[in-house]
């Protein structure tokens, strides 16, 4: 099979966990073994992409070098905006805006983690979707989108509408990539990349998407 191209946009003051969590699911399948077969290729080539290219600082202050700046950057079959405090600059961008419409033209499925949601937001790909962000920004996103038509969920760890796949905040971008795992691939190569992680098995039993 042909490797899927993951791509993972990061920006200053882009959460660490955000992005970190769903890249280290996507790297673990090409050294996992899942339904009794090892994988020849790499099943997901993942990515990271910036308006400009280079390094980026995060929100923690770890130095990232992305490997992309925009105009560079290939069509992605999957294409994640995770979140951190950068995305409130980053959602009045008109250039990655614009950028992040390109791409969820042609890609497959967009993710966004935690407040990533905003930046899909300001795009229009989540009008007339269901959506969810960080907990703790659920009530700022219904009071900057209440007057569109985007149904907003709590109480969940991702939210699946269409090809738009939102989660909440910083650490469930985890099981929102195994969940893509077992959308692309077969629920038990997630599992396989679950239990080498250590991760809670619980949430293949109750995702309430």
């Amino acid at each position: 099979m042909e490797p899927i191209q993951v791509g993972i946009l990061i920006f200053d003051d882009v959460e660490l966990l955000d992005f970190a969590g769903p890249l280290e699911v996507f790297s673990l399948v090409a050294t996992t073994k899942a339904s009794g077969q090892d994988y020849l290729l790499e099943p997901f080539h993942v990515t990271t992409i910036s308006q400009y290219g280079g390094q980026v600082t995060t929100r923690n202050g770890l130095k990232v070098l992305a490997d992309y700046r925009l105009e560079a950057a290939p069509q992605y079959d999957i294409l994640i905006v995770p979140g951190g405090y950068g995305t409130r600059k980053l959602a009045q961008n008109d250039k990655v805006l614009e950028w992040i419409r390109q791409q969820a033209f042609k890609a497959c499925w967009v993710a966004s983690v935690c407040t990533g949601a905003f930046v899909l937001a300001e795009a229009g790909l989540l009008d007339g979707k269901r959506a969810t962000t960080a907990r703790a920004s659920l009530e700022r996103m219904r009071m900057t989108y209440q007057d569109r038509d985007i149904r907003i969920e709590d109480s969940v760890k991702y939210v699946e509408d269409g090809n738009i796949i939102t989660s909440g905040g910083i650490s469930t971008g985890i099981p929102m990539a195994l969940y893509l795992v077992e959308k692309v691939l077969s629920i038990e190569a997630a599992l396989t990349v679950a239990k080498d992680m250590e991760f809670d098995l619980t949430i293949f039993e109750d995702r309430r998407i």
